[in-house]
């Protein structure tokens, strides 16, 4: 059996701090990369991340915090990395150690700026792990409701299944139920478009769409989802399970989604820029937009709701103009 040993992980925000609760039930001893120094020592002091989740109290004995990516990679042999996808490169430019002989694990829900890679092809390109030590994690979980410890289903992709069950043994708990898959590719560029069509279900909210619209919304999103999931990895699936459509669905209508919260703010009439501003934390689903509209121009795949986001965020066509040319093309 496959042991996934010493566990690392890398980002400091709050699905990190999310996992890294899970990971530290299990196991009683992680590592934790965090840039910052200034943050590791309030971490220390106050036994909480002192900016995300502040209600997670750790035993700071069990982890051994550490602000050089390098000494992390060498002491580890599982890596989880957690960091927003637009910084990941900038992260990982300081890595001297190799980690093709790591078994990498991505719970990056975004895709590799500049590159458009999502990350288990990334790391396989540039760093060249090989696939059967790439897995992600995926599944419908915000962060703040795995810190209070509500029911929660993930699910580990790789293709090698004995690893993808290794590591969601290490998850499983009372509160966190686990499956595995081989479909990498197809979850994480899932787990991309779920928060493109979450920025388009806020700023139907914020134009004042109704509950009704939202249904027929996110029921024309999984269809669109289906089918470029079919064009970038035409294997078997069902679209229906909870890493694809149940992602889609939490990320929708939540209220803790921050991809839904910056697209309200877009549909009521916030720029771009304001709405980032405001917000104080990363919307993936603004940049994941563009890069998927990127990779799909290679693709053709008929993606209304993705094009409709992208005109409103890059190309500052009005939201009421392009939702109603959206409307009309629904059944």
């Amino acid at each position: 059996m496959f042991d996934c040993g010493k566990i690392a992980i890398i980002g400091g925000g709050s699905w990190a701090t999310a996992i890294a609760k899970i990971v530290v039930g299990h196991t009683h001893h992680i590592g934790w990369y965090m840039r910052r120094d200034d943050r590791i020592e309030e971490f220390r002091r106050l036994s909480h991340n002192p900016a995300y989740l502040t209600s997670v109290h750790f035993n700071v004995d069990e982890i051994a915090f550490s602000s050089d990516i390098n000494y992390i990679v060498e002491q580890y042999d599982t890596l989880v990395f957690v960091t927003p996808s637009p910084y990941i490169k900038n992260h990982l430019k300081k890595l001297k150690t190799r980690i093709k002989d790591k078994f990498v694990i991505t719970a990056i829900k975004g895709i590799v700026p500049d590159e458009n890679l999502v990350c288990s092809e990334f790391f396989h390109q540039v760093y060249d792990v090989p696939y059967e030590n790439l897995a992600c994690l995926g599944g419908p979980s915000h962060a703040e409701e795995v810190a209070l410890e509500r029911l929660s289903y993930l699910t580990v992709g790789c293709s090698d299944r004995e690893k993808a069950q290794a590591f969601a043994d290490v998850l499983n708990s009372e509160y966190i139920k686990t499956k595995t898959s081989s479909d990498v590719i197809g979850i994480e560029y899932a787990s991309v478009l779920k928060n493109v069509y979450a920025i388009a279900a806020g700023i139907c909210s914020g134009l004042k769409f109704g509950d009704n619209f939202q249904a027929v919304l996110m029921s024309n999103a999984v269809q669109e989802m289906s089918r470029f999931l079919t064009a970038i990895n035409p294997i078997e699936r069902s679209v229906y399970d909870s890493v694809y459509l149940g992602d889609l669905l939490v990320t929708g209508y939540s209220n803790f989604s921050r991809n839904r919260t910056f697209g309200s703010m877009i549909g009521k009439g916030y720029s771009v820029k304001s709405a980032q501003i405001e917000m104080e934390m990363i919307a993936e689903g603004f940049f994941g937009t563009k890069c998927m509209k990127e990779i799909n121009r290679h693709l053709h795949v008929n993606m209304p709701i993705l094009d409709a986001v992208y005109n409103i965020l890059y190309e500052r066509i009005s939201p009421q103009i392009e939702i109603k040319l959206l409307t009309d093309s629904f059944r």
